[in-house]
């Protein structure tokens, strides 16, 4: 059956394609930089008591350490797009993998504090490369029916990535007998928690060897039999090759390479490119980052024993799982929109009660604790905050950022947006240490403001992109 130029393909055809495993091994695949990206950003958490003991510095200094990895993410998520457009997004992806392995064996032979933050710098150049053509590839390979379950690949991959950190943490943690800083084979033991990422990244590194290039990347190089071929092999052999590669050329006819210049309008940045933006530093401003990076540091604030501590954070890390999950089963039925609203109402009420339970905290240092009601209430609401937001913002954005781009613009406006949602990263992870020292309840009741300025957002200005084929995006 012929498919008319610019329409979108049958879905009848997508589901008859004989190919979905491939597809999905694809897809999975490319998701490895996701779990890299996951791994890499949370795996500071389980280091972060220890290099401030090794180093003697104030949780000004340890912020800035911990922080400074996301100025290398939002310069490499500034720069994919434009690379990718350049050399493809499979080179991309084994020049980020290549800075995650070098990341990972420096950060844990540091000689001194200086260079620990400058391999955490390089660590964050392939986090920011790979937050970026993680979901351009997938929403390039995969089918319109089946494109917003395999684009939240990217983010279930980013939640195992910090599950499998936070569990290999808390492993090397009592290898080391419960010391962070405790021995393990002539190294400290957050050293190995940080060094252990380079198995991953060698992984990924392979894994671009198997997977196919983008077909959108290969029409606009000219390369148009390789993009038959790949297009037969995601979309399946029933699909009408000619009508599927002149749709794709119809889309990008008359356009070339995106470049920052191109998402400018009368003033300032287009509106799509607005409410990117807006979406990317709202998943940000909620504080979901205070979990991941210093979760740890958290509980044992208000009384929790290091172990414990840990424990809780591998715990928040599954429930971070089964809410992508929930996402990834719910993104293409009931749509991105609502979904939207759904965890913004959840964090926002998850949020106040964390508040309002670290208001009862008692003493300081060493005696500091909460009250048993408001200690369960507090780990409760944390676990729930996870679970809103990882069925939800987790997801969403990731999907609606591959997605609401127009074709001319999409790498462009989709480094554009993930530079401002680690820009918020970095401003949320450099400031915690400070505001917690300042007032915990506080800090949590700035968080949940921002959860609820995010409703009317969704409502008024975020488009719903289900169902819909990326050429259709204008």
């Amino acid at each position: 059956m012929s498919t008319t130029v610019g329409s979108p393909v049958p879905r009848r055809q997508v589901e008859g394609a004989a190919g979905l495993t491939r597809i999905i091994f694809i897809t999975a695949a490319a998701a490895m930089g996701g779990f890299l990206f996951g791994y890499d950003s949370s795996v500071i958490n389980g280091a972060v008591e220890a290099i401030r003991s090794r180093y003697d510095i104030g949780s000004g200094t340890l912020a800035q350490v911990v922080a400074i990895a996301l100025i290398g993410c939002a310069v490499g998520a500034a720069i994919a797009g434009r690379v990718a457009d350049r050399i493809g997004r499979i080179w991309v992806m084994r020049i980020a993998a290549v800075l995650f392995t070098v990341s990972a064996v420096g950060s844990a032979l540091p000689f001194a504090l200086w260079d620990l933050a400058m391999w955490r710098v390089i660590g964050g150049l392939g986090i920011g490369m790979a937050s970026v053509i993680g979901p351009a590839y997938i929403a390039e390979v995969s089918p319109p029916a089946y494109r917003g379950r395999l684009a939240s690949f990217q983010q279930a991959a980013i939640v195992i990535g910090i599950a499998t950190s936070q569990l290999v943490n808390f492993a090397i943690l009592e290898l080391a007998g419960g010391e962070q800083r405790g021995h393990l084979g002539g190294l400290e033991a957050w050293q190995w928690m940080l060094g252990v990422m380079v198995i991953p990244a060698i992984a990924y590194f392979l894994f671009s060897f198997a997977i196919p290039e983008s077909p959108r990347f290969l029409i606009t190089a000219g390369r148009i039999e390789q993009a038959r071929t790949v297009l037969a092999e995601v979309e399946g052999r029933g699909v009408d090759l000619d009508a599927r590669v002149a749709q794709i050329e119809q889309a990008m006819h008359s356009e070339h390479r995106s470049t920052f210049r191109d998402l400018l309008g009368n003033s300032g940045f287009l509106p799509v490119v607005w409410i990117g933006i807006g979406l990317s530093v709202f998943q940000q401003l909620v504080g979901i980052n205070v979990v991941f990076y210093y979760s740890a540091t958290l509980w044992q604030s208000v009384g929790i024993d290091p172990s414990s501590s840990f424990f809780y954070s591998f715990t928040t890390s599954i429930i971070n799982i089964v809410g992508t999950v929930i996402a990834m089963m719910l993104v293409d039925r009931i749509g991105r929109k609502p979904l939207a609203l759904i965890g913004s109402t959840g964090m926002a009420i998850s949020l106040a009660l964390e508040g309002w339970a670290f208001a009862a905290k008692t003493d300081s240092g060493a005696t500091v604790a909460l009250p048993h009601t408001q200690g369960v209430v507090a780990l409760i609401a944390a676990h729930c905050f996870v679970l809103f937001f990882a069925m939800s913002w987790g997801v969403v954005v990731w999907v609606l950022l591959g997605e609401m781009f127009p074709n001319r613009l999409r790498a462009a406006a989709l480094g554009v947006a993930a530079s401002a949602q680690w820009i918020a990263n970095w401003v949320i992870t450099a400031s915690f240490p400070s505001l917690a020292d300042w007032n915990l309840s506080g800090t949590y009741v700035i968080y949940t403001a921002f959860a609820v300025l995010s409703i009317p957002f969704v409502l008024r200005w975020v488009p719903e992109t289900k169902g819909k084929a990326l050429e259709e995006m204008g």
